[in-house]
């Protein structure tokens, strides 16, 4: 059984990654309805939570049907993420998790996000001071390094335990990578592995198909897998990866009538959330992959993506599940 402190995950859990401008609430609700383990917020200013600002405040919404759930925030200024933490905290999370491994520019070259991997020390100054200033389970999401020259994960593990981080996500690239190329798993494993070592390591970077979930699981003998782009417009990933390792069996892809009711009730809530015009944008990144595979369907795609009405679009919705009511997905 893996655990984050007493909170209990299951023998491998599957995590929800946090990734900005997806994982609100609606999009969060249809990953869990689905199978996710784990999930945690879009990553939250620090600045913007100090200073009350309405998108960070509204990205501390969370619901008890998606527990347990992290509240992640960024930031460079070690009093603003210790007064941040405890303004998450407030809002009932299970775990305050630190962002240290977004690549942004406007982030991490501000010392932010990933950008504090050029600054260790400071790095575990601000994580000892979180840790100090909440009593919820405090833990990071990181890269691999600033670049292939600033590599040392193990050292950065090392120090996040040291003063009581009780689980640490690693995507396997460095900053200057974004997210292009492989993500190296090897040096995922080296933390893991290392005999100094004894929180949770949860894997994160190219998962997208159940034999690729098994196959990482068992090479690198991680703790658990987070996934982030694979889940973008398909949140089945995370039960079919889950009956693939329990029977070695493939689902098989989601029917047409259960996409279009899945991203039905993502686009409601999206509505509901957001409101009529952030709600109708927003969604438009998830159609490509809710339709993935399904011939002849770019006319259809460029209709929900173009249209502002959301009527309009839920018109369209029932359209697409009657025409192409039995199609399946290729992916």
């Amino acid at each position: 059984m893996v655990k984050i402190a007493d909170i209990e995950l299951g023998e491998f859990p599957l995590l929800l990654a946090p990734m900005e401008d997806v994982s609100d609430p609606p999009f969060r609700a249809v990953c869990k309805e689905n199978g996710a383990d784990m999930m945690y917020t879009e990553f939250i200013s620090a600045e913007g939570l100090i200073r009350d600002a309405d998108k960070s405040v509204q990205k501390l919404d969370i619901y008890d049907y998606e527990r347990p759930i992290g509240i992640q925030i960024f930031g460079d200024k070690i009093e603003s993420m210790r007064e941040a933490a405890a303004i998450a905290e407030a809002a009932e999370p299970e775990i305050v998790d630190i962002n240290y491994g977004c690549p942004v520019k406007k982030v991490a070259c501000k010392g932010a996000g990933a950008g504090i991997l050029l600054d260790l020390p400071k790095m575990q100054e601000m994580t000892d001071e979180i840790v100090k200033r909440v009593q919820l389970p405090v833990t990071v999401k990181t890269r691999l390094g600033w670049d292939e020259s600033t590599i040392k994960i193990v050292e950065v593990a090392q120090r996040l335990q040291d003063v009581g981080v009780q689980a640490l996500s690693i995507h396997g690239r460095t900053r200057k990578q974004m997210y292009k190329g492989e993500a190296n798993w090897e040096k995922i494993a080296e933390v893991k592995n290392h005999p100094d070592i004894h929180i949770p390591i949860f894997g994160n970077g190219d998962i997208d198909s159940p034999q690729k979930a098994l196959e990482y699981k068992n090479r690198y003998g991680v703790d658990g897998i987070m996934i982030g782009r694979a889940s973008i417009g398909y949140p089945w990933i995370f039960n079919e990866i889950k009956h693939f390792m329990k029977t070695g069996e493939l689902l098989p892809p989601p029917e047409m009538a259960e996409r279009v009711a899945t991203a039905k009730k993502h686009f409601k809530f999206s509505l509901e959330w957001k409101g009529p015009v952030l709600g109708v944008f927003e969604m438009r990144r998830h159609y490509t992959n809710y339709f993935r595979g399904i011939p002849d369907f770019r006319p259809f795609r460029m209709r929900l993506v173009e249209s502002a009405d959301p009527s309009e679009i839920m018109e369209l919705l029932d359209e697409i599940a009657v025409k192409f009511e039995d199609a399946y997905a290729l992916a």
